[in-house]
């Protein structure tokens, strides 16, 4: 076997991406497959060369040995990666027609046979809950009851989807493999078997139960407990808890996806909770403590004299602690300066007056945003007709 650099086989950077790994193991065993090259050893020695490359750098764990150790981590005895010395992958004769159909069978539309050349059942579908939960129950965490509709093993045949006491015979046609060879020039298409439907076994005597399909529709009822600190857009994971595989194959799972209600006072924003607190005219101008309140309780709040609508405090430690750890975030208040409204007139008076005494030489300086406002329009249209 080549010891050419497996990056260099594939022609591809040290930094490939999976998607780009696949993409050129298809192009390469497509240019080299026997197939396509019949009594072309060369070809057929290129073909093995790049499906080593490509079980290598596809699989975490040898990919970081050979980026390592190089080929010596494969070699028999070799090198330091510990565990992966015994005579190295992809020598010995290749089944070619199972690696073409593993890799195309996608667009062939084949399934994939098991690693003995026997059909596997397929294994179970995921499933998606969507949870709303109040911030309340987000922030503190909870425990939830759920009911899922999804397919579970039949009781009666436990899944085989055979009468109690008989069992699934193996397809004669494709021999338990769930797919049979088609040669269309020089591409070996492999296809669903037309007879058992790809399941590589047939039922002649189907569970009365469940006809034969080895799972039935139900809904069932799982308890779900919340972590404390889940946002939208978290999903907790149920292993095995989706839909029950074919004929007694391993069941999915369950993803429960978190949306996190709107809340009528507080506005989360990471693991910082924001609100917005009116004050009124007098508060603002003269000073003094408003109520804030968090998700503990209450706190005072000390408004300094002369606060503008908009100003922003923290509170240090009352926001969220995040799922994932970290510190507590912080509780963010902005005031919001409140315009008085239903005056009667006595109070209409007093602000005319009020407001009077803010004219003359001297409002501006009660004014500074208004008087730096109306400057600034000035000088534009004097820049405009000028």
């Amino acid at each position: 076997m080549s010891k050419r650099d497996f990056y260099e086989v594939l022609g591809v950077s040290r930094d490939a991406s999976e998607r780009d790994l696949k993409k050129a193991y298809k192009r390469l065993a497509m240019k080299f497959h026997p197939d396509r090259n019949p009594g072309d050893d060369e070809s057929a020695v290129k073909f093995k060369e790049v499906k080593e490359a490509y079980e290598i750098l596809t699989d975490p764990q040898k990919k970081a040995a050979y980026d390592q150790y190089g080929h010596a981590a494969f070699e028999q005895g070799g090198g330091g990666a510990g565990g992966f010395g015994g005579g190295g992958f992809g020598g010995g004769g290749a089944d070619f027609g199972d690696i073409f159909g593993d890799v195309f069978g996608d667009i062939f539309g084949g399934g994939r046979r098991g690693g003995g050349g026997g059909f596997r059942p397929q294994r179970g579908s995921d499933l998606r809950y969507n949870m709303e939960l109040t911030l309340e129950e987000a922030v503190r965490g909870c425990d939830k009851e759920i009911e899922i509709p999804t397919l579970v093993d039949c009781e009666v045949c436990d899944g085989s989807g055979a009468k109690k006491g008989s069992q699934p015979q193996t397809c004669g046609t494709c021999h338990g493999h769930g797919q049979v060879q088609m040669r269309q020039g020089f591409f070996a298409v492999q296809q669903a078997c037309p007879t058992c439907g790809g399941k590589g076994s047939i039922i002649k005597d189907p569970c009365n139960s469940c006809h034969g399909e080895g799972r039935k529709q139900k809904t069932k009822s799982l308890h779900v407990k919340i972590p404390a600190g889940v946002d939208t857009g978290d999903r907790i994971r149920l292993s095995g808890e989706g839909e029950a595989g074919e004929h007694g194959a391993p069941a999915g799972d369950l993803y429960v996806q978190v949306n996190i209600k709107d809340h009528a006072i507080f506005e989360r924003d990471g693991n910082n909770l924001r609100c917005e607190v009116p004050i009124s005219f007098g508060l603002a101008a003269l000073g003094g403590d408003v109520e804030v309140p968090t998700l503990d309780g209450r706190l005072n709040l000390k408004v300094p004299e002369e606060t503008q609508t908009g100003r922003m405090f923290r509170l240090r430690g009352k926001g969220v602690k995040g799922v994932r750890g970290g510190p507590i975030g912080d509780l963010i208040v902005k005031l919001v300066v409140e315009t008085p409204v239903k005056l009667d007139a006595d109070q209409k008076e007093l602000l005319r007056q009020l407001e009077e005494s803010f004219g003359g030489e001297t409002g501006n300086k009660h004014k500074p945003k208004s008087d730096g406002f109306f400057k600034g329009v000035k000088k534009f249209f004097d820049d405009l007709t000028s």
